[in-house]
This record gives structure tokens, C-alpha cells and sequence, in this order.
């Protein structure tokens, strides 16, 4: 990767193998930064890049802490190796993640090379600055570049984290500035390489059909029509998965051809007689019922405060409301797609995965070999949204390389996207809640049922597990004295699996609805209620004892809940939006990936019901900023993001199978949908930086349906508004 003489950086603060070397044998995809003897910086991404700029990001901060000239950085994107720690671009973690570890290993480097140009002119390094890809010595005016310094550099002992000295806010060059996506001319000129891109030397294309029902089986299959389309080569049966399953494929048969448009058309000339097995009878109209019969028992106490039911015994006046979202895809624009070759007992795939070691040990279970024997190139990925962290479909790809002896292409069509997601759960919430003379209430219960992702890891998993109960359902921050958080139990009959913002989406839905139906039964301003029942600003852990957040990282005890932050954002947007100038508006805050959001959406609703949305206001506090227009376009998306999930999202089954199977019948919003105009305002903070790929979707739901009401007098509890006749 660089030239003889090159200075190759890891990190020794990183939990990865560090080391410094003057050879190209030393490289490894452990290694996040070189420095070649023209002066060249290498900089290696080891997170996915779908859209959030995160392949710009990350090496940003390396370059600002290391002093380098950006024009002079080359980009490379990281094998899967788990020495990088996680490469799992899920959960808005990775600069919240690696943040504080990309400056160290940036001021690691910036050391090295003082050090190295303090050696070469006999002056003490504490003298010595590297400042836009060159050491100087203010004392005599001495310079010297980089890349004339990487073999001193190299020689140099790699620095403990006791002897780095971080840059101050004020010598930031790129942090909090941002600089133009390292993708950008290829994704504008066409050159950027997706999965779908993706080439192999004698590669076939594969077409998967697969059971319609999920953990159905092949009894009998007639594929003399299939063998007779021109271009098709084979057929391959794939077996169903074994429980649990994870993210094993689905099973099902394979036509192999030169070419996808053969693949497919032999794919459709298959005679299958399917055994559906146990989920034949799963049907989401009456799972709906019996999720919101479950929601009106007493069921699992996650969070108990005061007695809730002594006191609602005392009577008084009780608002009740059910809630229910419907199961999502995740639709990315780029259905998934992966190009496999087993030879030797080893496999090399290029994928668009947001989590290559996880694909790593996926096609290593599914092949039987070691996983050190799987590569995986991580290509650009056409939008996630935590679909492509579920490495099944590059597992095909690599069996049926195994079985048919050359490259295999897997490209799933826009109908299997659909109909064999990951979907995002399905939720009944039920909400009752007691309140005073002045409209505050005084007992709160909350009740959520819905089939977790859990179910796709361990079978008869039927309750959310405490990541998925901690959003925006434990963790509810308003003062109540009686308060009360449960949740029942609910089986998966197809696969459950995690979609931006994963629970906050159905959780923020039912409480921020709620929050404003109780405004209304008080007769009160819907913020200034909620500012009410947020009390004063305070800090505080909804686990105490410093339990982990969830699947997503660090400790809450590094991220206490802090309503001063929630209440700023909310202040803020209130401010900006003109709120209580017009009558349409609709309010909703959340805090969601430890980002705190506060949203204001104005809707129109014509004589005919139909919705148009003129303008959302979002006001964020997401920590110290690093690239502010890639937040503002990430919060942006979430705006569009959210209005498809309010107004159009909807999976449903009958008979176990999924009814809907592209665009048509399950919609995303137009241009004409969307928020015509999306206000980003960020409030300034000195706080750790968190994320934002996620956190700009759970407001806007409720934010929609609050202003619809507002403008109509038309509550909405079920999602999608489309389901609704609004006049």
C-alpha cells in the first residue's frame, strides 16, 4: 500500500495491533494511517459509507490532529478485520465511538514526525509544530515536509497515551468546518463502486426463489422450464436455515445463468411445491388484535415509580389511548448485492455491508471454514438503514460459489427486498394516565407489546430486551410521581430485525402522541405543557447502577439523561418555527442515540384529506459538531425518512406471507410528499459528540399527527396516516 520507506501508523490507545514499520510487509488493514515518502497521507476508513459521510468524517479528524493538508489525504476503505474494533456502522456510533481514538492516533503521528524533525536538527521537539503537512521550528525557521520525515518518523517509539497532546478548538481546521465528501466526484460521475458494481473474473448471477413463508421448505421443484431460458447454466436448492436464524438465507433454489436478466427469467419458470411450515397461518390483521388484547393486561414491570394503581383507585380523570405502528421494510435505493468466490477453502466477497466481520462470521458458518479465511471488500453502500448489517444474502453468494465452482452474484430484485426483509417490528402501545385539577398527571401507565429482535437470535423470544426497552420507554423523563413502564410479551413470525432508529420509532410515536392529547384534555399550549412535565433542568440515569445503553455502546453513566439539553432544543425550536403564529403546527421532542431533537412540522389538509407538509423545523444538540453540513443532511433525510414512515409505511401478511412487493404497493415519499422546506438548527454544545444518523427520525411521526390535529381536530393513533380519512 506504500512506498519502501513508508511510515505506517496503528494506534497503541486503540484496541488494535500496533505497530511501526519501514517495510510493506508490516501493512495490515489494522493499521488506520500512513505517511508515504512523497509526502503522501493514507488515512483508513473502517466504518461503511451509506450516505452519512462517515468515510469523510472519521479520517477528518485524523488529519486535523495530525496537522496534514487534506488535498494531500488519500481515503482508503478497510477490509473487515475486527482488529479495527467495531466496523458494525450501526446504532450513530461511529464518531461518538471512535472520536477520541482517530485524534489520538492523528496526535500519535504529529508527535512522531516532531520528534523526528527535532533528531534532525539537534533542537528539543517541544519546539517543533507540525502544522499543514510540515514540521517547523519557530526558533530558526526551519521546515521540512512530511513525507522527508518518515524515516526518522518511523524510527521513532510509538507515544503512550500519557505523552499526547491533543490541538485546542481553536487550531481546528477541518472539525466543526467539515470538507467536501472524499466520494464526492466519483458518486457524481458514476465511478463510485456499489455492491451492485461489484465484478469477479468468470463470475455467474444467481436468482434466489425463496420461501414465501418464513421457515418454509422445499418439498418438490420442477425446473425443466427454468433450464431451458437461454443463459441459464444451472440449479442450486439452498436449504432452510436452522433455528435460530440469524442471518442465515432464507433456503429456497437458485437459478445460475451468465447474466441476472437470465437468472430471473429462469426463476420464474420454476415449478415449486413449498411445505410453508409454522408461520403458514400468521396474519397481521388478527396478530394486531391480539397484540393490543396482550397491551390492555398487567404485564412485565419495567420501571415502577410511586403506586400507580393506588393512585388511580382515587379517581379522578383518566385519559386512555391505544397506539399501533405496522411492520416496515427498509427499502434502501440499492436493494442488497454481493459477488462471492470460495477457492481453496477460502472466500473473498465484496458486499455492501454495514458490518463486514459480522459478514465475516456468517459466510464462515455457512461455508464451514475458519473466518480468517473469508475477505470481505466493503463496497459503497446505496442507503442501509440497518439492513445491509444482515449479511444473508452474501452467505448465498458464497454457497452457491461453493456448489457451482466460479464467482457467484447475488443481486436480490426490489420484490425480495420487500418481501424477505428484516422487518421493523410491529407495536400495540396502551397509554393511561390520571390527571389533577390542572391538567398534570399525577399516575402514568405505559404498556408496549411487540415482537423484538431478540427473535432472530434465540427462538420463543417473545419480550424487547433492556436496548430496545431503554428507547424512549424506560427511559420517559417527564416528573411524575406514580409512574409505571411495562411490556408484554409477542411472537415473530418473520424476521424482526433492527431499521433507523430501531424502537424510538414506535415508542417516541405513542409517547409524544400522548403527551399532546393530554395537553389538549388540560387546555394547555402543547410545549408549554411539555416543558412542564420535564421540570427543571437535572441530569439522571433511567438504570441506575450505570447499566449499558442498550446494544450501542458506552456506559449511561458517561451520557446521563439531561433534560436542561432537551429543554434547549425544545426552546429553540419553538423560537424558530413561529409556533403559535399559525394553527397547523405539531410538536414532538426526543432524545434517541444520546442526541436530544425537537421538532415542529406544519401540515395542510385539502378538502380531499390529502396532506401536504410546507415546512419542519428540527432543533438538534447532538454534542460537539464535527461536520455540520453532513448533520444537517443526515437530519434532512430523517425529515423524508419519517414522513414515509407517518403517512405511507405499511407491511402486512396474510397467510404468512408478506402482501406487498415494491413501490407501488409499498410507497416511500415523493418530492411531492416530502417536506417542502427542512430547517436544521443546531444548538451549540460542549458535549461529547453523539449521533445523528438516527435521531431526526422518532419526532417526526408524532410531530405530523399532532399538527394534523391541530389543523383538523382528527387524532391519529395508527400509523399509517394513509389509513386514516382525514376529511
Amino acid at each position: 500500500m506504500f512506498g519502501a520507506g513508508a511510515l505506517v501508523l496503528g494506534s497503541q490507545i486503540l484496541p488494535v495491533r500496533a505497530k511501526a514499520s519501514t517495510t510493506n510487509a508490516a501493512w495490515s488493514p489494522s493499521l488506520f494511517l500512513g505517511v508515504d515518502t512523497d509526502g503522501t497521507v493514507t488515512i483508513i476508513a473502517h466504518r461503511s459509507e451509506m450516505g452519512t459521510g462517515i468515510r469523510t468524517s472519521l479520517p477528518m479528524v485524523v488529519a486535523d490532529e495530525l496537522g496534514a493538508d487534506w488535498n494531500r489525504v488519500k481515503v482508503q476503505q478497510a477490509l473487515g478485520d475486527e482488529s479495527f474494533g467495531s466496523q458494525d456502522t450501526d446504532g450513530s456510533c461511529s464518531i461518538r465511538d471512535f472520536y477520541d481514538q482517530m485524534r489520538e492516533v492523528g496526535a500519535s503521528a504529529r508527535l512522531m514526525l516532531e520528534r523526528a524533525a527535532a533528531s534532525k536538527w539537534s533542537v528539543p521537539a517541544s519546539e517543533c509544530k507540525a502544522v499543514n503537512h510540515a514540521v517547523s521550528h519557530a526558533g530558526s525557521g526551519r521546515s521540512v515536509g512530511f513525507g522527508e520525515l518518515v524515516a526518522l518518523a518511523a524510527a521513532q517509539p510509538v507515544p503512550r497515551k500519557e505523552e499526547l497532546h491533543l490541538i485546542s478548538p481553536a487550531e481546528f481546521r477541518y472539525i466543526g468546518k467539515g470538507v467536501p465528501l472524499v466520494d464526492l466526484e466519483a458518486l457524481t460521475t458514476g465511478k463510485g463502486m456499489f455492491a451492485m458494481d461489484a465484478r469477479m473474473p468468470g463470475m455467474v448471477f444467481a436468482s434466489i426463489e425463496r420461501p414465501p413463508v418464513l421457515g418454509g421448505k422445499v418439498n418438490s421443484v420442477d425446473d425443466s422450464g427454468a433450464r431451458k431460458v437461454t443463459g441459464v447454466s444451472g440449479i442450486v436448492s439452498i436449504p432452510t436455515f436452522k433455528p435460530p436464524h440469524g442471518f442465515q438465507p432464507l433456503g429456497g433454489v437458485a437459478v445460475i445463468a451468465d447474466n441476472t436478466w437470465s437468472a430471473m427469467q429462469g426463476r420464474r419458470k420454476l415449478k415449486i411445491d413449498w411445505d410453508l411450515g409454522p408461520n403458514a397461518a400468521f396474519d397481521s390483521v388478527s396478530f394486531r388484535k391480539a397484540m393490543v388484547e396482550t397491551s390492555h393486561a398487567p404485564q412485565k414491570v419495567l420501571r415502577d415509580v410511586g403506586n400507580v394503581d393506588q393512585e388511580f383507585a382515587k379517581g379522578g380523570k383518566v385519559i386512555e389511548a391505544d397506539y399501533y405502528t405496522p411492520l416496515l421494510a427498509h427499502v434502501p435505493m440499492e436493494p442488497p448485492a454481493a459477488v462471492a468466490e470460495f477457492k481453496d477453502g477460502k472466500c473473498v466477497v465484496y458486499a455492501a455491508t454495514q458490518s463486514p466481520v459480522d459478514l465475516q462470521n456468517s459466510v464462515a458458518a455457512g461455508l464451514g471454514i475458519d473466518k480468517k479465511d473469508v475477505t470481505c471488500h466493503v463496497t459503497l453502500l446505496g442507503g442501509g438503514f440497518g439492513r445491509k448489517s444482515k449479511p444473508d444474502f452474501a452467505v448465498e453468494a458464497a454457497m452457491l460459489s461453493k456448489t457451482v465452482g466460479k464467482p457467484v452474484k447475488v443481486v436480490w430484485s426490489r420484490e425480495d427486498d420487500v418481501r424477505f426483509d428484516y422487518y421493523h417490528s410491529t407495536a400495540a402501545m396502551y397509554m393511561k394516565a390520571q390527571l389533577d385539577h390542572s391538567g398534570k398527571p399525577t399516575a402514568w401507565l405505559q404498556r408496549s407489546v411487540f415482537p423484538p429482535i431478540g427473535s432472530t437470535f434465540a427462538p420463543n423470544t417473545t419480550y424487547g430486551d433492556e436496548g430496545e426497552m431503554a428507547m424512549g420507554w424506560t427511559d420517559v423523563p417527564f416528573e411524575i410521581p406514580n409512574h409505571r413502564a411495562e411490556n408484554g410479551p409477542a411472537e415473530a413470525h418473520v424476521r424482526i430485525g433492527w431499521l433507523r432508529s430501531v424502537a424510538n420509532v414506535y415508542h417516541a410515536f405513542a409517547v409524544q402522541s400522548f403527551v399532546n392529547e393530554l395537553a389538549t384534555a388540560a387546555g394547555r399550549d402543547p410545549i408549554d405543557y411539555f416543558l412542564e412535565l420535564l421540570g427543571e433542568p437535572r441530569k439522571f440515569d433511567p438504570h441506575p447502577g450505570g447499566k449499558p445503553f442498550g446494544n450501542y455502546g458506552k456506559s449511561l453513566e458517561n451520557y446521563p439523561w439531561d433534560t436542561g439539553r432537551l429543554r434547549r432544543v425544545v426552546e429553540t425550536v419553538r423560537d424558530q418555527s413561529g409556533w403559535g403564529k399559525k394553527k397547523t403546527l405539531g410538536f414532538a421532542a426526543h432524545r434517541s442515540f444520546l442526541t436530544y431533537v425537537a421538532v415542529v412540522a406544519e401540515v395542510d389538509v385539502n378538502d380531499r384529506g390529502q396532506v401536504r407538509i410546507p415546512r419542519v423545523h428540527m432543533a438538534i444538540d447532538c454534542g460537539q459538531v464535527i461536520h455540520p453540513d453532513r448533520v444537517k443532511a443526515q437530519f434532512e433525510g430523517a425529515a423524508v425518512f419519517g414522513t414515509s414512515i407517518a403517512m405511507l409505511g405499511e407491511i402486512t401478511a396474510s397467510d404468512g406471507r408478506v402482501k406487498q412487493s415494491n413501490f407501488d404497493s409499498y410507497p416511500v415519499a415523493r418530492i411531492h410528499e416530502s417536506p417542502i422546506e427542512t430547517h436544521v438548527h443546531i444548538v451549540a454544545s460542549n458535549e461529547p459528540p453523539t449521533g445523528v444518523g438516527e435521531p431526526g427520525v422518532p419526532p417526526m411521526a408524532p410531530a405530523i399527527c399532532n399538527a394534523i390535529f391541530a389543523g383538523t381536530g382528527t387524532r391519529i393513533r395508527e400509523l399509517p396516516v394513509k389509513k386514516t380519512k382525514l376529511v
